[in-house]
């Protein structure tokens, strides 16, 4: 394997030919290219995907109302239907073994907001102590609501970290002070940030029983959240949260006299659902990456074969007069064997290092909507070099094998 002689053997044929050489490297080292960048674009649509999802709690289902699509019970299509307090109550209530954290929500999408000479316009949204947990908010100063502000109808409110930069400036603590909502005095008890980032921090949470006395909501709700308790298994808590949809649709259905086949007045989202869907979509393009990056490599690996064949082809009378002097069958395998493997290795590494070092510099700084830091396991894409050389071992172990037929005495005559 180490011996001098050998290796400037293989250098002295691969050098003379060099653009066939060349071209049968740069086919594998595409292969291995190909390959990665496919990989690492999987891996960013997966943690796109999973950074979508991380805005809110994993296991959330979101429950709001339109309009009725179909006559039912002599009602006409084209009702709004409206949930009530009543109804959260009845499903917490119902439910209250299986809930992990439960929320009903009175919202206005415009809130003016004054703060001295400051003003914005906010979504204001009244809510219960669990959505703090719903919307996987983290809280950065003061607190959030809790139950007593909601039994007490307090008028308090926590803003989002991008409330308080455009209201407050960052120049003072906001907690305690007194801010204006359609002018309405309530005092900020606290500040959160969210995952979503700017967008969802651009909201301020208040009570909601506040939320529906101040703002003339009466028993109105606008939107359900749940979160289900986990299961033992992804599996058993996607069924469960299906059927507590189920569920919670025929009861939505039967106390606000909907028909049951009408599908467009009780919207659900289940991220559970969701989820499924779309990591069976990023599985099944990954799948396709990996189809398509090997079927490259095939054809890499089929060039070797091609050109180690030809290099048999044009070394016959040496290989015959090799033979006659006493060659040993093995030592002409091991000779076509060190050239394609030399050569699958070299250009396997060389296409592994280029697609790594691309994707480690500019991965992280890619603008892709659904695709964040495309990456790849190195030990994945080295396994699949070390792969790769084993096939162009196979690929030309074949070709050798041909040589080794070869008989002295018609070697020797060939031309």
């Amino acid at each position: 394997m180490f011996n001098i002689e050998r290796w400037q053997e293989i250098f002295e044929t691969l050098s003379k030919n060099k653009l066939r050489t060349f071209l049968t490297g740069l086919s594998v080292a595409s292969g291995i290219f190909i390959l990665v960048i496919l990989l690492g674009f999987g891996e960013g649509m997966a943690n796109g995907i999973k950074k979508e999802f991380e805005d809110d709690a994993s296991n959330r289902i979101h429950v709001w109302t339109e309009v009725t699509s179909k006559e039912y019970k002599g009602l006409n299509p084209g009702r709004y239907i409206q949930m009530e307090n009543e109804n959260y109550e009845y499903l917490a209530k119902k439910y209250e073994d299986d809930l992990e954290y439960k929320s009903a929500i009175y919202r206005i999408w415009q809130g003016a907001v004054n703060y001295k000479t400051e003003s914005g316009s906010y979504r204001i949204e009244g809510v219960l102590p669990d959505f703090q947990f719903i919307e996987n908010a983290g809280i950065t100063q003061g607190r959030f609501v809790n139950y007593m502000d909601q039994d007490g109808f307090e008028k308090v409110v926590v803003i989002g970290n991008k409330v308080k930069q455009e209201i407050f400036k960052n120049e003072e603590d906001p907690i305690d002070q007194q801010i204006q909502i359609n002018g309405i005095n309530f005092k900020v008890i606290g500040v959160y940030t969210d995952p979503g980032g700017d967008r969802e921090e651009s909201r301020i949470f208040t009570p909601i029983s506040t939320a529906q006395r101040v703002f003339n909501g009466a028993n109105r709700i606008r939107n359900l959240s749940f979160t289900l308790k986990p299961k033992a298994t992804f599996d058993e808590t996607l069924e469960a949260s299906e059927q507590f949809v189920e569920e919670m649709q025929q009861y939505l259905k039967q106390v606000h006299t909907i028909a049951p086949d009408d599908m467009s007045a009780i919207g659900t989202f289940n991220t559970l659902e969701a989820s499924q869907r779309y990591f069976g979509l990023i599985g099944n393009i990954k799948f396709f990456f990996w189809f398509v990056g090997i079927c490259t490599i095939i054809a890499g690996v089929v060039g070797v074969s091609n050109i180690m064949l030809i290099i048999v082809k044009e070394r016959t009378r040496e290989i015959g007069i090799r033979k006659a002097i006493g060659a040993q069958p093995w030592s002409i395998i091991g000779m076509i064997l060190h050239e394609a493997i030399f050569v699958t290795a070299i250009a396997g590494f060389t296409g592994l290092i280029v697609s790594m070092g691309l994707l480690e510099i500019f991965g992280p700084y890619l603008d892709i909507p659904y695709v964040i830091n495309p990456s790849v396991n190195f030990n994945v894409a080295l396994s699949t070099v070390i792969i790769l050389i084993l096939a162009g071992a196979i690929a030309g172990f074949f070709p050798a094998w041909r040589a080794v037929k070869i008989k002295p005495i018609e070697a020797l005559r060939d031309e």
